[in-house]
């Protein structure tokens, strides 16, 4: 059964661009790169059809599972969201109640997840640990070294 993922219109928007490039480009390389190997000869003992082959069917795999996850995805109205507590699409800013530490997070779905610009997952024990509080409330997250108690500071929209 398939799982309906969440994603913003950018998120949407990598997506179907990533799977018009392996459609209209990267398709016909894998076809292209079949044609030339079988054109060497002897398909017996030929390592490079073997190899374009299943190039190929790694390809066609990435297409079909791009496919799947577009026809369950659903676009979030960021307009909509209430913003009294952690919800996907929340920036939160946090304080580790340990040293003091203060982040800012954006929480999205898996796949958009970049922890370099401040995108974790819903799915990550930090995005878990903070879904459904409120400003003033402390998540417990559980790491693998202890508990890490954060303090929700702010919760925005873009």
């Amino acid at each position: 059964m398939s799982k309906v993922s969440y994603y913003t219109e950018e998120g949407i928007k990598k997506l179907r661009a990533e799977l018009e490039q392996l459609k209209n480009v990267e398709r016909p390389k894998a076809s292209q790169a079949i044609a030339e190997a079988r054109d060497k000869g002897d398909l017996s003992e030929n390592a490079e059809y073997d190899a374009a082959k299943e190039a190929q069917g790694l390809l066609e795999m990435r297409i079909s599972k791009l496919e799947e996850t577009l026809a369950n995805a659903r676009v979030i109205d960021e307009s909509q969201l209430d913003t009294s507590k952690v919800l996907v699409l929340s920036n939160v800013k946090i304080k580790n109640q340990a040293n003091g530490m203060q982040m800012n997070y954006k929480l999205v779905a898996e796949s958009e997840a970049d922890l370099k610009s401040g995108k974790i997952s819903v799915n990550s024990p930090i995005g878990k640990g903070l879904l459904g509080k409120s400003v003033g409330e402390v998540a417990e997250v559980q790491v693998p070294n202890g508990i890490i108690k954060f303090e929700i500071l702010e919760i925005s929209r873009d």
